[in-house]
């Protein structure tokens, strides 16, 4: 009985646990069959990463990888959840502004980066505005849909108590969307990983894309593989460090508000 307890509490880990272990088991098994000869075994991608992390080239390659990431994450979190309050507050501008990041999610990024390129050069700009063209949206959308969708009725209710707008938007709005909110952060920032990759390898490569490059030019694949392996790491550890923020701040509330 008591084992059953412990396994219920812990089942989430446990199952990530399993998932882990089914997915780079298969890694290995099609790496010694071998699938292709570009394709290492997990131990020798494990094994390439240690050798990374040793000689310090993974660190020095992440500080250079960080900042288009952070930068560009920060900026379409302040800027997406701003823009998104207003969305879902205002028809007007939610007519005028949703199409846009509907485009903006949908095009084609692989396109837009020469146009970025010509307009701001090579260097951090671009890379900024990649991953900004790729968290934005996201993140605008989830926002203007949690306000929007937000109940009449405890609304109703805040006019009923003769709250002011301001009231209404800080004590009953944000709050019944706030989960919603977050739930969009998570996917933006899922995608500013993708495009702080994408704009490494696309513009020009330097950080973690630059391993990458160079290891398959070199046709050294345990190495390029180890590289991709961090970065689906370190997206998994942030997003669930903020999955835990979110359990933190709203865990509490009522996560059934926005889809009523």
């Amino acid at each position: 009985m008591a084992g059953k307890v412990i396994v219920m509490r812990h089942r989430s880990f446990l199952l990530k646990c399993l998932s882990a272990l089914l997915v780079f088991g298969s890694w290995e098994i099609a790496g010694r069959v071998p699938v292709s000869f570009a394709f290492p075994t997990f131990l020798e991608s494990m094994l390439a990463l240690w050798v990374l992390i040793i000689e310090g080239t993974l660190f020095v390659a992440y500080a250079e990888t960080l900042k288009p990431l952070v930068l560009g994450v920060f900026i379409s979190g302040v800027l997406g959840i701003g823009i998104g309050l207003w969305v879902g507050l205002s028809k007007k501008f939610d007519w005028l502004v949703s199409p846009i990041f509907v485009v903006m999610q949908t095009a084609p990024l692989a396109a837009l980066i020469p146009l970025l390129v010509m307009a701001y050069g090579i260097g951090l700009t671009s890379k900024v505005f990649v991953v900004c063209i790729m968290a934005m949206p996201v993140i605008v959308l989830n926002t203007g849909g949690a306000v929007r969708n937000t109940p009449i009725s405890i609304k109703e209710m805040g006019h009923a108590f003769l709250g002011s707008r301001s009231d209404i938007v800080l004590k009953i709005i944000l709050p019944a969307a706030s989960p919603i909110i977050f739930a969009g952060l998570r996917l933006g920032v899922s995608a500013g990983f993708i495009g702080a990759i994408l704009s490494e390898l696309k513009i020009t490569p330097t950080g973690v894309g630059d391993i990458i490059t160079y290891s398959r030019s070199i046709a050294d694949y345990p190495t390029m593989y180890a590289a991709i392996l961090s970065i689906i790491l370190l997206a998994v550890v942030f997003l669930n460090l903020l999955e835990r923020m979110e359990k933190t701040l709203f865990g509490g509330l009522n996560k059934g508000y926005v889809t009523d």
